[in-house]
């Protein structure tokens, strides 16, 4: 499983969706799906430009979560 970490990087950086979407042409949207870590697809082109305009690397804005057995 996926998390990712845009409202924990955008409330660091105090950035709101619709900064974002404005800047970078994404849909705000897709931007409010996965800041509620509801997206289930994301365009690669989509990450890059996230990744550019926060200055990251995509393993800050993704982290692999393993399942855990109870």
């Amino acid at each position: 499983m996926l998390k990712c970490h845009l409202s924990k990087l955008m409330g660091e950086k105090r950035l709101k969706i619709s900064d974002i979407s404005r800047d970078t042409g994404i849909n705000r949207g897709t931007l409010t799906r996965l800041y509620n870590e509801t997206a289930t697809r994301v365009d690669l082109e989509v990450i890059e430009q996230l990744c550019d305009y926060l200055d990251i690397p995509v393993g800050e804005l993704f982290e692999v979560q393993k399942k855990t057995v109870d």
